[in-house]
């Protein structure tokens, strides 16, 4: 397979074929996302070219991205959601490039979002897919994985219909979970823990 210039990772092997080339730790059996920088002009209407090359790597088992530096830098200068929203509205675009550049990275390297929020600071942490609450807590301090007692757990699309936590709390949609709870993309957790 390698021979003939093709990845591995793009080949039908059997259960037991897969197992003895992990062993080897070849480069070309880890997954591939391909971000492909092109012009402003190819983000509104793709020429047939950047459609050939972008197929060509798909046949390759990997994720392919287009996006074009030039418009994402224009995006991110902008001050409010609402205008970022009207610039790629104009380019025919439903997310910019760093955002399906996350998305696509966090798929291939199988993690996910939790959100923590205080009266000072709202953070985002990554954790890897089917972490339970004690594990996510530890990507914080080893503290919190530690000493954990519980998590206290909202959903972001409750928080957003309800918008603001006293209101997802009435609502009943504020859960107390403890160290079996696996932790989902967009949880807004308090983590309570022993020092």
């Amino acid at each position: 397979i390698i021979n003939d210039g093709n990845s591995i990772n793009s080949s039908s092997l059997s259960v037991d074929e897969n197992n003895l080339i992990k062993s080897m730790s070849l480069l070309s059996i880890k997954p591939v996302l391909y971000v492909c920088n092109v012009d402003e002009k190819n983000i509104k209407s793709p020429s047939d070219e950047l459609k050939s090359i972008v197929n060509n790597l798909k046949t390759t088992g990997s994720n392919v991205i287009v996006l074009a530096a030039k418009t994402e830098e224009e995006i991110n200068e902008l001050d409010s959601y609402e205008d970022r929203q009207v610039f790629l509205n104009d380019y025919g675009l439903k997310d910019s490039g760093t955002s399906l550049l996350i998305n696509e990275a966090h798929k291939l390297l199988n993690l996910s979002t939790f959100y923590t929020a205080g009266k000072k600071e709202v953070r985002a942490w990554t954790f890897l897919n089917g972490s339970k609450a004690p594990k996510a807590a530890g990507v914080i301090h080893s503290d919190f994985e530690k000493g954990f007692i519980k998590a206290e757990v909202m959903k972001f699309d409750d928080f957003d219909e309800y918008q603001s936590e006293a209101k997802v709390k009435e609502a009943g949609k504020l859960k107390t979970e403890g160290k079996d709870y696996t932790v989902c993309d967009g949880d807004i957790i308090h983590f309570r823990f022993n020092n």
